[in-house]
């Protein structure tokens, strides 16, 4: 028996990285998981490995930012495993320059997949949620706890030179949760958020040098960070290092198991000790 037995839960960029360490983290403990990633290939390679694990899942590949996903991802969860009760909106990448240099292709473009697609996917999760809820009032049922945990960054709490986009987008993040909380707070929804510190990803183990890039949607991104600067980085963490992908998957799972129930509008940081 696992906590998050007969739940059903949709983890945004769940292929590779964090995500996917989430997507693993909430099957292994009986959740239902629709997998999302920009590519099939990763998004199916965590299908399978949770199915090889014994347990459920799906994919809904694609682009969070496109218009219809929010649906197709919300109706994914409803078609393949008939409900929807965890919500992890883990999606992004970053597009860094200094507020002079910075475009507004870049601006929007992070804002977009940081802030406007939760709120896109939230909104079209509430008729299947209130829905989910009204029905159960009407049998005489008790109503679940259901979880959205919104992903956001220290640079959201205090801000990173160069990130002005990012750090705008992940302090919405946190607006975002605490209004959200508030509304779903009568279908019996907790809503938190977890801002990651220094996770060793592939957007910050590649190369620096402009040698390592991801393609977004037909943009080359450079990423990487330079080796001396992660090891000052490093330096100012109490716990002396980085975290793993699977660390910052436990804090958002955290907020997924009945022990926080009755812990909302809250941000929990996940970063070793620091703070900004």
């Amino acid at each position: 028996m696992g906590k998050l037995d007969d739940k059903v839960a949709i983890v945004t960029g769940s292929g590779r990285g964090i995500g996917r360490e989430i997507a693993l983290k909430l099957a292994s403990d009986g959740a239902a998981v629709v997998v999302n990633d920009l590519d099939d290939a990763p998004a199916q390679e965590t299908v399978a490995d949770i199915v090889a694990a014994g347990g459920r899942a799906v994919a809904c590949t694609g682009s969070v930012t496109d218009e219809d996903f929010a649906d197709r991802f919300v109706g994914t969860a409803v078609s393949e495993f008939g409900g929807l009760d965890i919500i992890v909106n883990n999606a992004g990448y970053t597009w860094d320059s200094v507020v002079q240099k910075m475009t507004d292709e870049q601006w929007d473009a992070i804002l977009d997949v940081h802030l406007k697609a939760p709120f896109r996917i939230l909104r079209a999760a509430q008729p299947v949620i209130a829905g989910a809820v009204k029905a159960a009032r009407e049998a005489g049922e008790p109503v679940p706890c259901r979880k959205v945990v919104n992903i956001s960054s220290i640079a959201g709490l205090g801000g990173n030179a160069g990130q002005a986009n990012y750090s705008a987008a992940k302090a919405g993040v946190t607006g975002l949760t605490k209004a959200l909380a508030k509304e779903w707070g009568r279908y019996n929804v907790t809503v938190n958020t977890v801002a990651f510190g220094l996770i060793r990803t592939r957007l910050t183990e590649a190369p620096a040098d402009g040698s390592s890039t991801i393609d977004v949607q037909g943009k080359e991104l450079k990423v990487g960070v330079n080796p001396d600067l992660l090891a000052a980085m490093e330096r100012q963490i109490p716990l002396g290092r980085a975290g793993t992908p699977a660390e910052a998957a436990g804090s958002v799972y955290l907020f997924c198991v009945p022990e926080s129930d009755y812990v909302s509008a809250q941000t929990l940081v996940c970063g070793g000790g620091f703070i900004m």
